[in-house]
């Protein structure tokens, strides 16, 4: 059995709460949960959902599990539904009232999180929305709440949480649609806006956006010279939604897609460009960034360029070293540094 997470330990404590004929596991975490969970229910269907596309490949071999990837929730069956809290508060919202379309009239809702989560904050989120609700139980610094008679939604539409906002940098000025759960929900971070400043300028060929968010780096270099067509991926198809949004509002030639860094990723590109993510979870973790570094190369055309920022206390020159035979601090202050290579 896989170890558990704090989270799933407290669901598994209180069993004979998880029980239900068509059950929804929401956000997910990568631990054994969902097969301790079908264990405990063989006879009922299980769908397990999650914006996060690493989460999916992990889940996916779970045997009697439905594994469910995307920006939304379908489905309108589910009578127990199992959240764990997500970090983003926009995020949380949004989940609650795609889940309010999904669920039976008498469907319960358990909510797991760790404290530092935020968790607690669900008796005040959900309070014009549940008739009923109980904190059912605590520990490993995490709480378990239980709702009932959930206010039920006629349908769920993510078009309604679009967050249209304008991006202006290095003279230049777009719109972009932002949702909740999307890296820097709603604004252009300062890391990307110093990218973008020094960004170089290529004259035409195939340009790989990783980790692109709400799709900011694509739309800008694409306006900037539209005779380059872009590859954009991430693992959160909330991104991969917010991008395919913003490119099509600035009418960029573009694809949007889901990869858990470079897995999903062929070809050979002109340019690889990035704001390379660092944060998993809460503590600092270089992993992501490390692997993509690691393996960007192959996927640059014998005269591709590499283009990324990151915060400067990163110790991403020594891996640069390691993997291209040369490259440049494009720009640095006490906060960011931009590398070519």
């Amino acid at each position: 059995m896989s170890v558990l997470t704090n989270p799933s330990l407290l669901l598994l404590r209180n069993s004979e709460k998880l029980v239900g004929k068509s059950i929804l596991v929401v956000n997910f975490v990568q631990d054994g949960f969902l097969a301790e969970l079908k264990k405990r229910n063989p006879e009922s269907k299980i769908t397990a959902f999650s914006y996060n596309h690493a989460n999916g490949e992990f889940a996916k071999n779970t045997p009697g599990v439905d594994v469910c990837v995307n920006h939304c929730i379908s489905g309108n069956d589910f009578d127990l539904v199992i959240l764990y809290y997500p970090k983003s508060k926009p995020e949380v919202l949004m989940a609650l009232d795609n889940i309010r379309a999904v669920i039976t009239a008498d469907a319960e809702l358990l909510v797991v999180g760790e404290n530092k989560s935020g968790v607690k904050s669900i008796e005040k989120q959900l309070t014009d929305k549940a008739n009923f609700s109980n904190k059912i139980d605590s520990a490993k610094h995490c709480v378990l709440y239980s709702f009932a008679e959930l206010k039920q939604l006629s349908q769920f539409n993510i078009s309604d949480y679009h967050k249209p906002f304008t991006v202006s940098v290095a003279d230049s000025e777009f719109t972009a649609i932002s949702i909740p759960g999307v890296f820097n929900h709603g604004n252009l971070d300062v890391g990307t806006k110093i990218l973008l400043e020094n960004a170089p300028f290529i004259k035409q060929g195939t340009v790989l956006d990783f980790g692109c968010g709400a799709g900011l780096i694509a739309t800008y270099l694409g306006l900037q010279n539209p005779a380059l067509s872009f590859v954009c991926s991430d693992v959160s198809a909330l991104a991969i939604y917010a991008t395919t949004q913003t490119l099509k509002l600035n009418n960029i030639k573009g694809e949007a897609l889901l990869s858990d860094g470079l897995t999903n990723i062929t070809g050979k590109f002109d340019l690889i460009i990035s704001n390379p993510p660092f944060h998993t979870g809460i503590a600092t973790d270089y992993t992501v960034a490390e692997t993509f570094l690691a393996n960007a190369k192959q996927h640059l055309t014998k005269a591709g360029k590499l283009n990324i920022v990151a915060n400067s206390f990163l110790k991403y020159p020594p891996i640069l070293e390691a993997q291209f035979d040369n490259y440049q601090t494009v720009f640095k202050n006490n906060k960011f540094a931009v590398y070519s290579s």
